[in-house]
C-alpha cells in the first residue's frame, strides 16, 4: 500500500443510518464498530483519512413523507439532530480524522465529493463560506489512492466510489466495510463500480 498517496474515505456512518435511525441499514451499527476497529488498527496506512457525512437542511424532493426509496427518502440526518451525528461506536475516532465533509444542504448530495469542509456551504459551493471540496483536498494533500467504506453500498458508498474514480484517483471500495440497502440495487452498484474501474475487496453486506 502506498501509505503517503492514499487516503481512506469514510462515507456517512451516522446515527439515522444504521439500526434504529430513521434510514437504518441492517448491519449499519457492525459497519461502525468494524471501522472503528479498522482505523485504530490501520490508521498509519494512510496519507489521510476523512470522513463524509448528510447534512440536510432543506434538500427539496430528496425528502419525502410518502418516498420512493429510489428519489426520496424519508427524512433523515437533519442539522442538528442526534440522527445526524456519527454512530458512537465509531464517533471517537472520527475525532481525529483530517478532515469532515458535509453534504447535501438543499440537495440530495449523495457523493462524499460534493461535500466541503464547511458546516454552511450547501453541496458543491466551495465560496460561500470558504469550504473546500472533498476533491481538491485530496489533490492539495498529493493524494492519488482512495480507500472508501461505509455506508451505504448501494447509494452513497457506490456515488463517493464513482465520483473518486472519475476524478482521477485510483480507487477501491473494502466490501467488509460497507452496508448495502438491499441485495439487488447493491449487486447493480457493484456491477457500475466494476465497470468503471473502481476495485472492489471483500464481500457486500447486505440485509
Amino acid at each position: 500500500m502506498s501509505t503517503d498517496t492514499r487516503a481512506l474515505i469514510v462515507v456517512d456512518i451516522q446515527n439515522d443510518f444504521c439500526e434504529g435511525g430513521s434510514l437504518g441499514v441492517a448491519g449499519g451499527k457492525a459497519v461502525a464498530a468494524d471501522v472503528a476497529r479498522y482505523l485504530r488498527e490501520h490508521r498509519n496506512d494512510y496519507a489521510a483519512v476523512v470522513a463524509t457525512a448528510d447534512w440536510h437542511i432543506d434538500p427539496g424532493a430528496h425528502f419525502s413523507e410518502n418516498p420512493d426509496f429510489v428519489d426520496s427518502w424519508p427524512p433523515h440526518c437533519r442539522v442538528g439532530t442526534p440522527g445526524a451525528d456519527f454512530h458512537p461506536d465509531v464517533a471517537p475516532e472520527l475525532t481525529s480524522v483530517d478532515a469532515v465533509f458535509r453534504k447535501g444542504q438543499y440537495s440530495a448530495a449523495y457523493s462524499g465529493f460534493e461535500g466541503t469542509t464547511s458546516e454552511d456551504d450547501d453541496s458543491g459551493d466551495a465560496g460561500a463560506s470558504g469550504g473546500v471540496l472533498l476533491g481538491d483536498w485530496l489533490r492539495e494533500s498529493d493524494v492519488t489512492e482512495v480507500d472508501v467504506v461505509g455506508i451505504a453500498t448501494d447509494h452513497c458508498v457506490r456515488a463517493t466510489a464513482l465520483d473518486a474514480a472519475q476524478q482521477g484517483f485510483a480507487a477501491r471500495v473494502l466490501l467488509d466495510l460497507t452496508a448495502g440497502v438491499a441485495e439487488d440495487t447493491t449487486t447493480r452498484a457493484l456491477a457500475t463500480l466494476r465497470a468503471e474501474g473502481v476495485e472492489l475487496q471483500g464481500t457486500p453486506r447486505t440485509a
